[in-house]
């Protein structure tokens, strides 16, 4: 028995690199996996049905289970329609992946308003709005009585969390804010059964790739060696977030290469006080550096 057998689970973006890789071992696992994929390009332009198409009939060709969903997810009524989906096709979810994402790059001075828009909406408001209706799904099995066992997977960045990319505010923004929405989240969720945490991943795919400098830090490696930076190498950490056993809520984990780190976000490094009004010139003269 697999992992993750009898699951049902949403994984968003899975048409390609890390998100293909979570359907495979999912399905392979034992989930039954709604793969959702606009198919656009690594800008958010344009739909393409192949890639999601591609990765259901490999999954059901191995004799797993999976069904289509094309729906653009940073929509509320596209995100709606996915976890609806689940519900009618399985009856029911028990495992959230939001893993879609795209790239404008661009320096602040020179970024435009449509490239801001687009990447907040798809890795921000992508993320929210397919949290919010499976969010509402569960509470309402809570309420009837039918306390989920559910898992929630968001998909962050070092980017936004740990490692600050010139040319990324938009990007990096969007990321940092799913590493804030996804510990409120488990502190929300807990109540219905729901367990919430997140993954920086770095691997080897066709956003990391466009991604100056990072191309060259993972190379293709050669005949015979281990491929460390395969984007297979992220999914077997968010399978085991996913399983029913799995007791861990409220974290950020980094995954690249060989290692997992669990992350910690702002926190007091250095504090000066006062038993007074603060003032400009005592402000100056003490703030650390």
């Amino acid at each position: 028995m697999g992992a993750l057998e009898g699951r049902i689970a949403v994984i968003t973006g899975a048409g390609r690199g890390i998100g293909r890789e979570h359907a495979l071992l999912f399905a392979k696992e034992g989930a039954k996996i709604v793969v959702n994929d606009l198919g656009g390009s690594n800008e958010g332009e344009g739909a393409d049905t192949g890639p999601a198409q591609e990765v259901a009939a490999e999954i059901n060709k191995a004799g797993g289970s999976a069904v289509v969903n094309t729906e653009d997810v940073s929509t509320w009524a596209g995100a709606e329609s996915v976890v609806q989906q689940a519900i009618d096709e399985f009856g029911g979810l028990d495992i959230l992946v939001n893993n879609a994402g795209i790239l404008r790059d661009a320096f602040i001075a020179g970024m435009e308003e449509a490239q801001w828009d687009a990447v907040i909406a798809v890795h921000l408001k992508g993320h929210f709005a397919m949290l919010h209706h499976a969010a509402a799904y569960w509470k309402a099995q809570s309420k009837a009585g039918d306390q989920p066992n559910a898992a929630v997977i968001n998909t962050a960045s070092g980017s936004g969390v740990t490692l600050p990319n010139p040319g990324q505010a938009n990007y990096g923004s969007a990321k940092a804010g799913i590493a804030a929405l996804t510990l409120i989240a488990a502190e929300e969720l807990e109540r219905y059964g729901v367990r919430v945490n997140a993954i920086a991943p770095i691997a080897r795919t066709r956003l990391t790739l466009a991604t100056p400098g990072m191309g060259s830090l993972m190379s293709e490696p050669e005949e015979g060696e281990l491929d460390l930076f395969s984007p297979s190498n992220i999914s077997p950490l968010v399978a085991y977030l996913a399983t029913d056993k799995c007791p861990i809520t409220g974290k950020v984990y980094a995954v690249q290469g060989g290692a997992i780190s669990s992350l910690s976000g702002w926190h007091d490094v250095d504090t000066i006080e006062t038993d007074g009004p603060w003032l400009i010139d005592d402000i100056a003269s003490r703030l650390p550096q």
